[in-house]
């Protein structure tokens, strides 16, 4: 029997598999995917907040739960929590999966303009809608 696998949608610069594998987290399975009524938002870190007619884009990977542990265990990490979204597959389908989220949304005063370009870039490379991308600041 192999090792569980649960899959997570990503929205930020952990949905570069480049990024992964750096802390020896390597997804299986990536799917370019969406979830409606939530909305990108970037302080100092990155997080989703729902919003009504909102769309977030991201990657989703099949992790164990071990992997997801040392991606959100590290420094500055300590405030993300799992939850619950339907994703939608770019490719076609929907599916339950795990997104980590800030317990409190940034500051409308926070920004992060190195995440943000790192992001728009990482973005761009896997080939998300340019009219999302120009929205991320």
């Amino acid at each position: 029997m192999g090792v569980k696998r649960v899959d997570g949608f990503f929205y930020g610069l952990f949905m570069d598999a480049a990024l992964l594998s750096d802390f020896g987290v390597h997804g299986e399975n990536p799917r370019m995917a969406y979830v409606d009524g939530f909305s990108l938002r970037i302080g100092e870190r990155a997080t989703l907040v729902p919003e009504a007619g909102a769309r977030a884009y991201g990657m989703v990977f099949a992790l164990t739960h071990d992997e997801l542990n040392v991606l959100y265990g590290g420094p500055g990490l300590e405030n993300y929590r799992p939850e619950a979204v339907q994703v939608s597959v770019i490719s076609g389908g929907t599916m339950p999966a795990l997104c980590f989220n800030l317990l409190d949304e940034p500051d409308a005063h926070e920004s992060n303009a190195v995440y943000a370009e790192k992001l728009r870039d990482a973005l761009g490379r896997l080939g998300f809608p340019d009219d999302y991308i120009a929205t991320v600041h």
